[in-house]
């Protein structure tokens, strides 16, 4: 089992206002996540994918007809999850260098904020790398203020101070009108966000989110726990005071082949955001919804369901239904969850999407670590990068 490190007194039920973690310092309130910006090779068609497959709303555009000359963005809601698709139009360019060094992956996690400003001087001066001043931004609806740092790789963090603006999304975007909106998928918000960084960096980037954010480790798993015949990784799992953002910090270990976080830095050419998990309140509905719209998830064999009861106890669903999708159950001492992974959704072995619904389970189910890292193997030996 695990090493599970828990911080003192734990208080509220999941994701409430009140402070979950005694030991997290919460100089840095954060409301929750804002945006997540990633930087892709053809936005247009990536928005168009992820409305179809996992029920994205149109929200907000910006490009050549909103004055913007070298960029373009789509803006697409879901519940309280909001994702911006960002592609160059012309060449060179930052955004360019990214995709040609990341292919299309995430650039930004936006944190929303009471006071961008503070949120900027408060990291910055606890060692944070400048990404972005403090920068106030706008038009008719009001303004926005917003400003930025560095994490792991090129990674950035954008903090967002809206409260003083109503328009659809920040200035310089316009609403987004579009006949072709397929319905929501039943995605709620995002649970937490998966980062991988390199060879013994894992602590490090864990200091940095306990110093210069005020996060707490709530959770540390050893390469005993996420392990498999050939391969191995170490995770430790930083939350903010309140609980709503959770950032679990991956790093390779030693194995006999190479684990699927050395292919993901291969092919990513360095740290960053390795998965998204989204949460949901009806995980055979959500998922049966993105099965026939396109999306693949992971394959776990049937064996696995086995003496499924007998390790986690009684649970509302069906046990042949969650077996007929894939859907993996553990449980933790506050109740159970359900979660299932996507294959990798760009051409690149790099970034996922894991669906994942809580009934009281504050845990990340290492009890399903073995079978899902044996699915990720079995990926890496089709594509021969094991």
């Amino acid at each position: 089992m695990a090493e599970i490190k828990k911080l003192t007194d734990l208080q509220n039920t999941e994701y409430g206002t009140k402070k979950i973690f005694e030991e997290a310092q919460d100089f840095l309130p954060l409301n929750g996540t804002d945006y997540v910006e990633l930087y892709v090779g053809n936005a247009k068609q990536s928005a168009h994918f992820y409305k179809t497959a996992f029920g994205f709303q149109s929200e907000a555009y910006a490009g050549l007809e909103t004055g913007l000359k070298d960029r373009v963005s789509y803006v697409l809601k879901q519940d309280k999850i909001r994702l911006v698709l960002t592609s160059p139009l012309t060449k060179g360019g930052e955004i360019n260098k990214h995709i040609d060094l990341h292919g299309d992956g995430v650039k930004v996690v936006a944190l929303w904020v009471d006071d961008a400003t503070k949120a900027y001087e408060e990291t910055v001066k606890r060692g944070a790398k400048s990404y972005m001043k403090p920068t106030k931004e706008e038009d008719e609806f009001g303004h926005v203020i917003r400003s930025g740092i560095y994490t792991y790789g090129e990674t950035v963090h954008i903090f967002v101070e809206r409260k003083n603006y109503s328009g659809a999304f920040l200035p310089g975007y316009r609403k987004w009108e579009s006949h072709y909106n397929p319905a929501p998928v039943g995605l709620k918000f995002i649970d937490h966000m998966v980062g991988n960084v390199g060879w013994n960096k894992m602590k490090e980037w864990c200091d940095f989110y306990a110093k210069v954010m005020g996060f707490a480790q709530i959770v540390s798993f050893t390469d005993d726990d996420i392990s498999t015949e050939y391969t191995a990784l170490m995770s430790k799992v930083m939350s903010n005071g309140n609980g709503r953002i959770k950032f679990p910090i991956n790093e390779p270990a030693e194995g006999k082949k190479k684990s699927q976080i050395e292919e993901y830095l291969d092919f990513y050419n360095g740290p960053g955001v390795q998965h998204i998990a989204v949460a949901t309140n009806d995980i055979v509905a959500t998922v049966s919804a993105m099965r026939e719209r396109g999306v693949e998830f992971l394959y776990v064999p049937e064996e696995y369901y086995d003496d499924l009861l007998e390790r986690v106890g009684e649970i509302d669903e069906d046990v042949e239904v969650l077996k007929k999708h894939g859907i993996l159950i553990d449980r933790d001492e506050e109740g159970y969850l359900l979660q299932i992974f996507t294959k990798t959704i760009v051409d690149r072995p790099t970034m996922f999407f894991e669906v994942i619904q809580r009934k009281g389970a504050r845990s990340f189910g290492v009890g399903n670590f073995k079978a899902l890292f044996e699915a990720i193997e079995r990926e890496q030996l089709n594509r021969g990068t094991l």
